[in-house]
């Protein structure tokens, strides 16, 4: 269903971006943004809630955004979206790694093919649109150290205790503004909404933010939580989400964040089965500025939100550390031994 309705809006996409392609040109920045949704039908207005609200309830999953980077590769400077030739390479390459499930499938083999859910590209060539090279902010020198200091089992070998693992390895959370956007899998996102609040469902390490809407201010500083605390308002047909009291330490962008850490987003439906998501991040303590994710959401009513179970068992962290800490050198070369001598005794 995915796929269908991604092609559907590729179609539309392609149609409006036309004029520009035709004369080899690069649209302004407003049309490329425009370009990425289909137009609503005519005489359409944005659905209410039965208290007055815009309605945005439904799933809306981001796996399909996985072949889209979060930063925009350097070498297209500050081109926001890519040339028909890089599209058809980008998109015929998303196409064989889709193939592998079915591949896999025929075989009887469970690979990549089955974990990971990319779909296909965007045009647009990176979530982050702002700076105008769609790449992170510098860091500060705080931010340097903590990034440096970052470990997780992407960047470390040898484990001995509980902070050689980072938040997403021990599936506390993969913070803001990180849970809104696509990992390798389980990539939905479901809306709920009520009078005064409405809530946003995050299928992987299966988080629930709560967006009040009842004019309450945020707790004191020291009150922090793993996604922050998040007020909105909207303006117009846009819900407005601003999120604060982050706990430090607990975001998987450019480097760990701190407790300065803002997050202002914009939902806007734009048709009936596309909304715009924008973020805007500043961590005045971590980076030298701010950026700006926008990507679209597509409307999936038939997507199944599965349990989350991240390692079966609740095992993995204490096998990397039996696995690799010189502490249990003794007891691995005691379970090796003891192994080959009952491949001995099997001969």
């Amino acid at each position: 269903m995915v796929k269908r309705g991604f092609l559907g809006l590729l179609a539309g996409s392609l149609a409006l971006a036309a004029p520009f392609l035709a004369l080899g040109q690069e649209p302004p920045l407003p049309e490329q943004m425009a370009a990425r949704f289909e137009p609503a039908p005519p005489g359409w207005q944005v659905p209410r809630t039965a208290w007055g609200d815009p309605d945005l309830r439904g799933k809306w999953p981001v796996d399909y955004l996985g072949q889209t980077p979060r930063e925009r590769p350097a070498q297209f400077g500050t081109r926001a979206f890519l040339t028909d030739d890089e599209y058809r390479a980008a998109f015929q390459d998303a196409q064989e790694q889709l193939d592998r499930y079915d591949e896999e499938d025929r075989v009887g083999l469970m690979s990549m093919g089955h974990w990971a859910e990319r779909g296909h590209p965007l045009r647009q060539n990176s979530m982050v649109v702002e700076p105008a090279d769609g790449r992170y902010p510098p860091l500060t020198a705080l931010g340097e150290r903590l990034r440096s200091e970052e470990r997780t089992s992407w960047n470390t070998e040898v484990f001995e205790d509980m902070g050689d693992f980072g938040i997403f390895d021990r599936c506390l959370t993969r913070g803001m503004p990180s849970s809104m956007l696509p990992g390798a899998y389980n990539g939905g996102i479901q809306v709920f909404q009520s009078p005064g609040l409405v809530a946003i469902t995050l299928e992987m390490i299966h988080e629930t933010r709560l967006v009040h809407l009842d004019g309450r201010a945020p707790p004191p500083p020291e009150v922090q939580f793993d996604l922050g605390y998040s007020v909105g308002r909207w303006e117009g047909e846009t819900l407005v989400i601003e999120t604060s009291n982050f706990r430090p330490g607990m975001s998987m962008g450019p480097a760990p964040n701190s407790d300065q850490l803002r997050v202002v987003e914009h939902l806007t439906l734009m048709n009936p089965d596309q909304v715009r998501y924008e973020a805007w991040v500043e961590d005045p303590l971590v980076m030298e500025g701010r950026y700006k994710l926008d990507i679209p959401w597509l409307r999936d009513s038939g997507y199944g939100m599965f349990e989350y179970a991240c390692h079966e068992g609740n095992v993995q962290v204490r096998g990397y550390i039996t696995s690799t800490s010189p502490r249990f050198a003794a007891e691995r070369e005691a379970a090796w031994a003891a192994q080959q001598q009952v491949a001995v005794g099997d001969r």
